[in-house]
């Protein structure tokens, strides 16, 4: 039977070291070759349609993820219920942290029903089609537990710079919201919960290369959803092309 201390105890650090180097790498090369990559960061002037549809996705990327987890939970039921009631305490304590970002945008006008009423964008969906994949042809959630990895740890390197700079353009308390989802993430240490429950997939180099993969791949798709969304608010310009060169270049 796994134990509590097997989840606050980090597995395969050696591996960790290699993926969050790689992570570390992955956000300078986003911050430098993604278009409008650093905006959010560095602007001066944040374009609020930019600002607003990246606010509104996360959102929708939540509730979606809502599903991605119940069938984690499903997996986990089958082949180790320990971790189906691990897994099921950190969905429950994820479930309504939307709201946390609902209320940012209401702060600027934005209703309810304008966000949930929103079409997710092209890069949003692929990557919902990415978990089920995993679910579905992979037999295994590893797919959707390598991203959630790679969020938990990209926001610790982003949310707060970005979070800082937004409120000092659009105002203090702006990003309340914000601010108080990764405060929470970051004190509850999900990163390494989440690190601990993908590495109950790993028991050979083989299955290392694989998160490897997941991550590689996950982080092209994130690369992907900021380029659409620049092209879609900033430039204006086709914006579902640039998400095809992004994945094929």
């Amino acid at each position: 039977m796994i134990k509590d201390r097997d989840l606050k105890t980090v597995a395969h650090p050696d591996f960790k070291n290699v993926i969050d180097k790689k992570l570390e790498s992955f956000l300078s090369r986003f911050y430098s070759e993604v278009e409008g990559g650093d905006h959010l960061l560095k602007s001066e002037d944040i374009n609020l349609e930019y600002y607003k549809r990246n606010v509104i996705e996360i959102i929708l990327r939540l509730r979606m993820k809502r599903w991605i987890d119940a069938l984690t939970i499903h997996y986990f039921t089958k082949h180790n219920p320990f971790l189906a009631k691990k897994w099921a305490a950190y969905t429950e304590d994820e479930m309504l942290h939307d709201e946390m970002f609902i209320k940012d945008l209401e702060r600027l006008g934005v209703s309810h029903k304008e966000v949930y009423g929103t079409d997710p964008m092209f890069s949003t969906k692929l990557l919902q089609g990415y978990f089920y994949y995993g679910l579905e042809h992979e037999g295994r959630p590893l797919a959707s537990l390598s991203s959630s990895y790679f969020i938990e740890k990209m926001s610790i390197y982003t949310q707060p710079d970005w979070i800082e700079n937004i409120e000092k353009r659009l105002g203090k308390g702006m990003a309340k919201g914000q601010h108080a989802h990764v405060s929470h993430d970051i004190e509850d240490d999900h990163s390494l919960f989440v690190w601990n429950v993908l590495m109950k997939f790993v028991e050979s180099d083989q299955d290392k290369k694989k998160v490897e993969e997941h991550i590689e791949n996950v982080f092209t798709l994130f690369c992907a959803f900021y380029t659409e969304l620049y092209r879609k608010t900033i430039a204006k310009t086709e914006s579902e092309s640039a998400v095809v060169n992004v994945l094929t270049n």
